[in-house]
């Protein structure tokens, strides 16, 4: 898996299935009329798109997750780590916090992971 980007709406739609499944293909047809106002064709294009990424599989009318969605997220995470900050975690967070302070709750976690890996 390669293509880590989701638009918004191909986000939402991720998340619904690793919120369901397994789930019948009909089932998020008609839960996809409900939250998108989306016709049947509608639903399986997405669909179709997120199996050829890779995220999702389809299988007799079953759609259940190939890669669970917190592993999506961390692998998201890892790339852009990789990307923009030549893999440096430590310039990651430095660029993070710069913007955004830490407050002593979340200082306080960070030090309790870092100290667990240790």
């Amino acid at each position: 898996m390669t293509d880590l980007e989701l638009g918004e709406v191909q986000a939402r739609f991720a998340d619904i299935i690793w919120e369901k499944e397994p789930v019948s293909s009909g089932e998020l047809v008609k839960i996809c009329e409900k939250e998108f106002s989306w016709k049947k064709p509608t639903t399986y294009t997405v669909l179709r798109k997120l199996c050829e990424k890779g995220l999702f599989k389809n299988e007799d009318g079953i759609v259940s997750s190939l890669i669970s969605r917190n592993d999506f997220y961390f692998k998201k995470g890892e790339q852009l780590v990789e990307r923009s900050f030549e893999g440096s975690l430590p310039a990651f967070i430095a660029a993070f916090i710069s913007r955004k302070p830490l407050s002593s709750q979340e200082a306080e976690e960070i030090q309790k992971m870092i100290d667990r890996y240790k």
